[in-house]
């Protein structure tokens, strides 16, 4: 009998069995959807979803307590900004198991565990074939549409070369620095911020200002370090960058 007895022992000894629950938490927030026994993967979302929940808090102390349990630190800042930001407001339930049937060899019984929010699918819409009549149609309105004035001409073009104008800013991938997930880059871009020299030159007090006002959710980051690595990627010191990232905690320096 298993009287009070809570959580499946998965046939490992203590340490095995929470070095086990880590290793697939960690692919699971990684990878979003892994295939495992059945009795593994409940026991996982057991595991992950109380990590998530405090992940959603955003505070130092959730994510000191996250990183006891998820041991690689890119994961551990996936977490708490691209994985949160698309869970937005979900209550619970962030997991899904779907079973596969037992495994060849040892009949174990196999199941996909995965995040609900990165899997809701897009329609697919057919094409629908157009009556041959309709096509007969359609070759006179193509002939009159090819017959363009030379003035529509000229007036198209002043407005080309405004376009090509607006497409030579292009914008830089913020979320390269640490701290910044795609939710925040978003929230930079809509301020005029696009590129990393225009994040060096943005003042600190500023960046809390736009956070504050996209939401309580994002005002609790710290932008303290943002304005200096974006000084590093825009004069192209990656190796120097990447080794000050390893030793800020999400973005905060803590020496």
């Amino acid at each position: 009998m298993r009287h009070r007895i809570k959580g499946r022992k998965l046939g490992r000894t203590a340490s095995h069995r929470l070095a086990t629950l880590r290793s697939l938490a960690t692919a699971l927030i990684k990878h979003k959807k892994i295939t495992t026994t059945l009795a593994k993967a409940k026991q996982t979302k057991l595991f992950v979803e109380p990590l998530i929940t405090k992940a959603k808090k955003g505070s130092v102390h959730a994510r000191r307590l996250v990183a006891k349990e998820i041991h690689d630190k890119r994961i551990v800042q996936e977490l708490f900004g691209e994985v949160i930001e698309k869970i937005g407001d979900r209550p619970g339930g962030y997991t899904r198991i779907v079973k596969l049937g037992s495994r060849m060899g040892d009949g174990a019984e196999m199941a996909i565990i995965e995040l609900v929010d990165y899997n809701l699918g897009t329609k697919k819409t057919k094409k629908k074939n157009k009556p041959k009549a309709e096509e007969k149609n359609t070759k006179p309105a193509q002939k009159e549409r090819s017959e363009v004035t030379e003035n529509e001409k000229k007036s198209e073009e002043p407005k080309k070369e405004i376009v090509e104008q607006k497409q030579t800013v292009v914008a830089d991938d913020l979320k390269k620095i640490e701290g910044i997930g795609p939710k925040i880059a978003e929230i930079l871009n809509s301020n005029g911020i696009l590129t990393f020299s225009d994040l060096a030159k943005t003042e600190v007090e500023k960046i809390k200002e736009m956070l504050k006002t996209a939401g309580s959710r994002y005002a609790s980051h710290n932008p303290g370090t943002w304005p200096e690595q974006a000084k590093l990627a825009a004069e192209g010191k990656w190796d120097e960058l990447k080794k000050w990232q390893d030793e800020l905690d999400g973005g905060i320096d803590k020496s």
